[in-house]
């Protein structure tokens, strides 16, 4: 299972243990790959040391999705996509064409009201977790 992760997913995983966000990402790192590029790794990391974040997430939750974006396997974006409402999530759109995703993972309404893209699933975090078990 390839995966595209939207940074507020992981946002929500550090800012609380075992959420529905938590227990997507821990489900995705035990049976599949995350994807990145380096737009949404430094992203990642952007946002997880804005000040008013830094101090809300643990160090324990810090290190995790640190190891977590590590081991994710880099694409390289092979083609630009303009189709979000939000522009800024189109790299999210990006990553995945280019990877050859299974789905998106997001908590996002700019990208969840484009489910499907192109054939690849944009599910929340409680989707995702209802799909898999009932699998």
């Amino acid at each position: 299972m390839r995966v595209v992760v939207d940074t507020n997913i992981f946002v929500s995983a550090a800012l609380k243990d075992n959420s529905l966000p938590t227990l997507a990402v821990r489900l995705v790192q035990e049976r599949g790959t995350f994807l990145k590029s380096g737009v949404t790794e430094a992203q990642f990391h952007e946002v997880l040391e804005r000040p008013y974040l830094a101090r809300l997430i643990t160090m324990a939750s810090l290190d995790w999705l640190n190891r977590v974006m590590a081991s994710a396997e880099l694409v390289a974006v092979t083609e630009s996509i303009a189709a979000c409402r939000d522009p800024t999530d189109d790299k999210f759109l990006e990553v995945a064409v280019s990877g050859r995703a299974d789905l998106i993972l997001s908590g996002d309404a700019d990208l969840l009201v484009l489910d499907p893209f192109r054939g690849i699933p944009i599910l929340s975090a409680a989707v995702f977790l209802q799909t898999v078990s009932s699998a």
